[in-house]
């Protein structure tokens, strides 16, 4: 799968807009970038991350919780950081922040909690083309995925992608339908097909083993194409 972008995003979704806003421009310092509105309600605040984004989906509705959290944790790098940090968000994420190239890590990262660390580690390579660096470390694109053993009970979460949390990485490909059909091939689970969100981006979703969902994005002002 070819890239458009070398660093993923991640998306969470909350009804605490006001304090999350709070948390991300002022504790984390995270600088906003604009807003976007996605329908249905929901709201989405966009804060740079290096080259990565994190995507603050704000919704009217009350949100369900995730049966299951296996986004465990989200590192940001930050320019300036002496040492690690170790923070929780209004709604209780587990947010890591890190000096800037600490263990590699530049932009956003994240911690996947799955039910078997090497079948995990088959799917990202083989369904996203992600480069294992070390056992349970993958990099895809210049962007880290760390992998952790979870309990030997946990199933995986199949609750819909607008609940409570850190719910979904996004990764800017070229072309969404080509991305999508390839990843199927490789077998990902088809979460969502393609469709076009006006002249912004066409989109896909697929899920991982542990039912992590994971966003295609073949976004305009990425690619330099026009989308439609």
């Amino acid at each position: 799968m070819s890239l458009a972008k070398a660093y993923f995003d991640v998306g969470l979704f909350t009804n605490q807009y006001e304090a999350q806003q709070r948390f991300w421009s002022e504790q984390v310092g995270l600088p906003f970038d604009h807003t976007l509105k996605l329908g249905g309600g929901v709201r989405q605040h966009r804060y740079q991350a290096g080259e990565a984004v994190l995507k603050l989906n704000d919704a009217r509705d009350p949100l369900p919780a995730a049966e299951r959290q296996p986004i465990a944790a989200l590192l940001v790098a930050l320019a300036g950081l002496d040492t690690p940090q170790q923070l929780q968000d209004p709604d209780g994420n587990m947010i890591t922040l890190v000096p800037a190239g600490h263990q590699r890590i530049h932009g956003l990262a994240v911690r996947l909690q799955v039910r078997d660390v090497a079948r995990s580690s088959r799917f990202y390579q083989q369904v996203l083309a992600c480069v294992e660096v070390s056992a349970g470390v993958l990099r895809c694109g210049e962007a880290l995925i760390l992998l952790e053993q979870a309990g030997a009970n946990s199933a995986p979460d199949a609750t819909a992608l607008a609940a409570k949390g850190l719910r979904y990485l996004t990764l800017q490909v070229f072309d969404c339908d080509a991305a999508y059909a390839s990843a199927l091939a490789a077998g990902a689970d088809g979460a969502k097909a393609p469709v076009t969100m006006g002249s912004t981006a066409r989109i896909a979703f697929i899920r991982d083993p542990d039912g992590i969902w994971i966003e295609l994005s073949e976004r305009a002002s990425v690619t330099g194409e026009a989308i439609g």
